[in-house]
């Protein structure tokens, strides 16, 4: 459960308000591209719907800014039988700029919670 998978970013101004500070919003997009970037290796058995996030939490401890290089640092601490949750650490510099924490369901076909493939389980352990 202790493997961290990195994702680096730099803030475009599409990503940021007037003042050159990025859209705490994009904060979600970028993370989103994280996990993506992280699951890839994930196999969804045909049928099932898969992963889908059921809580969000979001502190932000320093704003990126316009150029601002940075990297997403990924890692599940916790998994249930059909939920995982994953942090998710915006550091740049060696500094932790905010800090996201995502709780992920699997879904069957049915849309219901159903409990994760062995094979993805196996992946964090």
């Amino acid at each position: 459960m202790k493997r961290t998978h990195t994702f680096n970013f730099a803030v475009a101004y599409a990503d940021t308000d007037a003042e050159g500070v990025m859209y705490h919003a994009r904060y979600i997009e970028v993370a989103e591209r994280a996990r993506s970037n992280w699951s890839r290796e994930m196999v969804i058995p045909n049928g099932d719907i898969g992963f889908v996030v059921r809580e969000l939490n979001i502190k932000y401890m320093r704003p990126l800014l316009l150029n601002d290089e940075f990297t997403v640092e990924t890692q599940a601490v916790k998994i249930g039988a059909a939920s995982m949750t994953i942090e998710q650490k915006f550091v740049k510099d060696g500094e932790i700029c905010a800090i996201m924490n995502i709780t992920i369901a699997y879904l069957g076909s049915d849309m219901r919670p159903k409990a994760m493939p062995e094979s993805i389980v196996s992946m964090f352990e």
